[in-house]
């Protein structure tokens, strides 16, 4: 399927790694000009190694900014003036008590989770909607509808992305400019095989996994990790033209764990 993204060009925060290197990946898959975003230039370069190696005419921007600070924010808007399609995927979690979740612990989730998203969408927004098309994409969590006892400062900060997500989508009215949530359920990152090999040391990855998402997620209806791959793929279809219909929607990509016909 054609996604008519050739004359685009896209940003994605924290697309160096993890999720936001595969929507990244599958942005310019489907021939935008992407904004590979990270916090060291190292990390940075190394993802844009990663995606030619596998399509050598990606365009790609290097861009390495620390968007979780509003210096940050200011130093990408500063490089990147404009883009058409914002995806507002930084984000940072951690497994902590709700009673040793310390006051600066939920300032900086906030500050990183929320902030970041607020302050690029401030700038980027206000150009989609001057120019009559664009496409804002928050990566939530099914956490934002499902809040996990063990992160309720970062399930917090999911909801909270929603809820941002749906009031932006208010002010496209009359426009092509949407606005919508993703929400990824537990995937295959880095990060989750690292937390999820900390919960079941010694034990190898694949029989961890089966473990993880039978303990904890066990209303999964596809019964492991998703795929970084498959969030790349359904956000590039919520940037397209083709999906012009959907706007002010929170997208469930979580594998069918979240028990709601809503």
């Amino acid at each position: 399927m054609d996604l008519n993204l050739a004359d685009k060009t896209a940003l994605v925060t924290a697309s160096s790694g993890g999720i936001g290197l595969e929507i990244a990946r599958s942005l310019a898959a489907g021939g935008a000009r992407v904004a590979i975003n990270g916090r060291s230039k190292a990390s940075v370069d190394k993802a844009i190694a990663d995606i030619k190696a596998g399509l050598p005419a990606a365009d790609l921007i290097p861009l390495a900014t620390d968007n979780g600070t509003a210096d940050g924010c200011a130093a990408t808007i500063a490089a990147l003036a404009s883009v058409d399609i914002l995806v507002n995927n930084l984000g940072i979690y951690e497994a902590v008590g709700f009673f040793d979740e310390t006051d600066e612990a939920w300032q900086h989730l906030f500050d990183v989770n929320i902030m970041s998203g607020v302050r690029l969408s401030r700038h980027y927004l206000k150009g989609m909607l001057e120019r009559g098309h664009g496409r804002v994409v928050f990566i939530s969590s099914e956490s934002g509808v499902t809040p996990a006892p063990e992160m309720a400062h970062y399930s917090a900060t999911k909801t909270m992305q929603l809820s941002i997500a749906r009031s932006l989508a208010e002010l496209t009215k009359n426009t092509n400019v949407t606005v919508n949530s993703v929400l990824p359920g537990p995937t295959r990152t880095p990060g989750v095989e690292e937390f999820i090999g900390g919960i079941y040391p010694g034990v190898p990855m694949a029989e961890a996994e089966r473990k993880f998402i039978a303990a904890n997620r066990p209303s999964s209806l596809i019964g492991r990790l998703i795929d970084p791959k498959e969030i790349g793929d359904t956000v590039a279809f919520i940037c397209s033209d083709r999906a012009s219909a959907i706007n002010g929607s929170s997208i469930r990509a979580e594998g069918g764990l979240v028990r709601s016909v809503v």
